[in-house]
């Protein structure tokens, strides 16, 4: 059985319940020119993209409703249609910006499941590559994230938009 340890996400996940805004509402609610401050890599109708800020690899990205809704069952057909087409779009921005070996995708419903923030769902979309665990996590509890947010921030917007059209 493989493990995919995040150690160092427990500082975020400790102090979320502090936090008075919804973090996912105050980035997607930027003006076009702060966006890319805030990391989100598009937004649509009906829903965006964002960089995580606390990642698992290099590249992980966050599909979400613009709408602040918690309950995965609420979530209207429009909004679904845009979350998976952005999903979509994404892996392939992905694939051919980084390359990964594949990808973990997934919601975390509850804070029983991880979910950091319950009150705005949100899709992980993961990168992975063959080999991309080591002791660093589980010996020093540090992660390697080999590349700056905005660097590859600027790498991947211009193949998600191509993906888009």
């Amino acid at each position: 059985m493989n493990l995919l340890w995040a150690p160092w996400r427990t500082s975020y996940v400790e102090k979320v319940d502090q936090f008075s805004e919804c973090f996912l509402c105050e980035a997607v609610s930027q003006p076009e020119e702060k966006l890319r401050d805030y990391l989100v890599l598009y937004r649509g109708k009906k829903a965006f993209v964002i960089f995580n800020k606390y990642p698992y690899n290099a590249g992980h990205l966050m599909v979400a409703p613009i709408e602040h809704i918690g309950d995965f069952t609420l979530l209207d057909e429009e909004t679904v249609l845009e979350i998976h087409r952005l999903t979509v779009a994404c892996i392939r921005a992905l694939e051919k910006t980084i390359k990964p070996h594949g990808f973990n995708l997934g919601y975390n419903l509850g804070r029983a499941a991880g979910a950091g923030l319950e009150s705005h769902i949100h899709l992980h979309i993961v990168p992975r590559w063959n080999g991309d665990t080591n002791f660093m996590p589980t010996v020093a509890k540090t992660k390697v994230i080999s590349q700056d947010l905005w660097d590859i921030y600027d790498r991947i917007k211009p193949h998600l938009l191509e993906c888009l059209r």
